[in-house]
């Protein structure tokens, strides 16, 4: 099993930044991954970043390459986004998910879920 505890959201105004947090607990291993997605109003839910657990290898969408950064810090068990440039379109509820094994790709597969936390951007 594993926990995931999301926080750092807030309001913010366009062209601000933002930094949330995926604080997790449990079994990830070291061929996991933690994702960041989100759900903006009205809309499915999307993928925004991922890394995986140990090396480099980091994905993003392209709606936010460039403008966030996803990284990690195993010592504390934690997953960061840096979310710079902020735009009205980025308000969305952000989760970060866990994926326990190992895939190629970047986006998908992820089995543990948080909670949440909402990110509203103004203009």
């Amino acid at each position: 099993q594993v926990q995931l505890v999301e926080s750092g959201g807030g309001l913010v105004q366009a062209g601000g930044s933002l930094r949330l947090s995926c604080a997790a607990s449990g079994l990830i291993g070291s061929s996991g991954a933690i994702g960041w997605f989100r759900q903006r109003p009205g809309k499915e839910r999307e993928f925004v970043a991922s890394i995986r657990w140990t090396g480099k290898n980091t994905y993003y969408s392209d709606s936010v390459k460039g403008r966030f950064t996803i990284s990690r810090d195993n010592a504390k068990n934690t997953v960061y986004l840096q979310m710079n440039s902020l735009k009205p379109e980025d308000t969305a509820v952000y989760y970060c998910a866990c994926r326990t094994y190992y895939l190629l790709s970047g986006d998908v597969g992820f089995n543990y879920w948080g909670q949440g936390t909402q990110v509203t951007v103004s203009s």
